[in-house]
C-alpha cells in the first residue's frame, strides 16, 4: 500500500488521475459511439444483425484481452506501462472512424479500439486496488466509474453541438482525437505506480492459481456474465430511439442521458457498498434493468424510450463499480490483475453472445423481442442473487 493519504473523502491522487484519464477517453469514445450506430445503419447501410456482430466482437475483444494484460501486469509488476499502451492504442484509432467509407473499416477501427481498452482495463483496475485500502475500495471504484461516465455524458453532448455546427458526421468524428490525446497526457504525467508492485516471474495462467481464486470469486464472475447477457450493446438503445422518432442529429442524446444517470449513481453506489455490502445494490440494479427492458420493448414514443434509457443507466451505475470492487476483494493481491482479466474473458464471451443474439432477434422478429429477451436474462440473474446466500463480508 502506498503512503498516499486516503479515506472515504480523501482518495489517493492516483485514483483521481485514473478517473480523469477515463473521463477524457470516454469523452472521445462516446462522441464517436453516440453517432456510430446511425452512421453504420443509415449512412453505410449495415443491418441490425451486422451492428450486433460488430459491437459484440468489439466488446468481447476488450474483455478477452484483459486476461492477457491482467496476467502480464501481475508478472511484470508494470501496471501503468500497460495502461499507457492501451490508452495510446485507443487514441491512435480515433482518426479511422471519420476516414471509414465501408462497414469493414468501422469494424476494424472498433476492433483495434477495443483491444486498447482490453489492454488497459485489468492493469488499471488492479492499480486502483494496489493504492487504495480495502475499506475504501467501493468508493474508489465508484469514483473512477463516475468520472468515466461523466466523459460518456460529455462526449455525446459535444456530438450534438458539433452536429448542429457542421451537419456532417465525418467532420464531427474528427473532434474525438483531441480528448484522446489529453487522456494519454494525464496518464503519463499524473498516474503514479506504487514502488512495491510485485515483480515475480511466472508461467502463463496456471490451473493452481485459478483454483486459488476461490468460490466467491467465481460466483462474482458467473453473476457478472449473466448481467452481461441481460445487457447487450448500448448501440441498440440508439437505433431504438431513432426508430421511435429521434432526429439523427440528436441520437447522441441517448448515450448522454444514459451516461448522466450512470455517472450520478456510480459514486454513491460505491459509498453504499462500503457501508452496506454489495447484494442490495446488485438486486436493485437488476430490478432497474428489468424495468428498462420492459419500457423499451413495450413503450411507444420518446418518453417511455428515454425513461427506459435512464433506468438502463441506473442499472449500470448500481452494478459495474460494485462488481469491480467485489473482484478486488475476492482476489489475492498477487493475482489481482489475472483475476480482473479472467472476469473480462467470461463477461466478454457473454457480451459477444448478447449482442449477436440482440441483432438477430431485431432483424428476425423485431426490437420488442430483443429487449424482452434481455429482460428475461435479467430476471434469471435477479432470481439467482435472491436465492444464493452471499458471503457475510460482501
Amino acid at each position: 500500500m502506498t503512503d498516499e493519504k486516503t479515506s472515504h473523502t480523501h482518495l489517493p491522487k492516483t485514483v483521481w488521475a485514473l478517473g480523469f484519464t477515463s473521463l477524457f477517453m470516454d469523452t472521445s469514445s462516446e462522441l464517436i459511439h453516440g453517432l456510430l450506430p446511425v452512421f453504420l445503419v443509415v449512412t453505410l447501410g449495415a443491418s441490425a444483425a451486422a451492428l450486433g456482430v460488430i459491437e459484440g466482437i468489439a466488446e468481447a475483444t476488450a474483455h478477452i484481452t484483459r486476461v492477457f494484460s491482467g496476467w502480464l501486469s501481475d508478472t511484470l509488476g508494470r501496471r501503468k506501462a500497460l495502461a499507457v499502451v492501451g490508452y495510446g492504442l485507443a487514441a491512435a484509432t480515433k482518426p479511422l472512424f471519420p476516414l471509414a467509407n465501408a462497414v469493414w473499416v468501422v469494424a476494424l477501427a472498433r476492433f483495434l479500439d477495443r483491444i486498447g481498452k482490453g489492454i488497459r482495463g485489468a492493469p488499471r483496475d488492479a492499480l486502483i486496488a494496489d493504492v487504495t485500502p480495502a475499506e475504501s475500495r467501493g468508493t474508489a471504484y465508484g469514483l473512477r466509474q463516475s468520472l468515466d461516465t461523466v466523459g460518456a455524458t460529455v462526449g455525446p453532448l459535444l456530438a450534438i453541438g458539433l452536429m448542429y455546427l457542421f451537419s456532417d458526421i465525418r467532420t464531427v468524428l474528427w473532434f474525438a482525437v483531441i480528448p484522446a490525446v489529453i487522456c494519454v497526457l494525464i496518464l503519463l504525467i499524473f498516474v503514479k505506480e506504487p514502488p512495491h508492485t510485485p515483480k515475480e516471474k511466472r508461467a502463463p495462467i496456471q490451473v493452481r492459481e485459478i483454483r486459488e481464486l476461490g468460490w466467491f470469486y467465481w460466483f462474482v464472475v458467473v453473476g457478472g456474465a449473466v448481467f452481461t447477457l441481460a445487457r447487450f450493446s448500448e448501440a441498440f438503445l440508439v437505433i431504438r430511439a431513432h426508430d421511435q422518432g429521434l432526429a439523427l442529429a440528436l441520437t447522441p442524446a441517448v448515450i448522454a442521458v444514459m451516461s448522466l444517470v450512470y455517472a450520478g449513481a456510480a459514486y454513491p453506489a460505491g459509498r453504499l457498498q462500503d457501508k452496506y455490502g454489495a447484494r442490495p445494490l446488485l438486486v436493485a440494479g437488476l430490478a432497474a434493468l428489468i424495468a428498462a427492458d420492459l419500457l423499451l420493448a413495450l413503450g411507444r414514443g420518446l418518453l417511455p424510450t428515454f425513461l427506459g434509457i435512464s433506468l438502463w443507466g441506473l442499472h449500470m451505475g448500481l452494478t459495474q463499480g460494485v462488481l469491480s470492487a467485489l473482484i478486488a476483494e475476492a482476489a489475492p493481491s498477487r493475482l489481482r490483475g489475472t483475476a480482473f482479466g479472467l472476469f473480462g474473458l467470461v463477461t466478454g464471451l457473454a457480451a459477444l453472445t448478447a449482442s449477436i443474439l440482440a441483432g438477430v432477434l431485431w432483424d428476425a422478429i423485431g426490437p420488442d423481442a430483443t429487449f424482452l429477451a434481455g429482460g428475461s436474462f435479467a430476471v434469471l440473474a435477479l432470481l439467482g442473487f435472491l436465492t444464493v446466500r452471499r458471503r457475510a463480508s460482501a
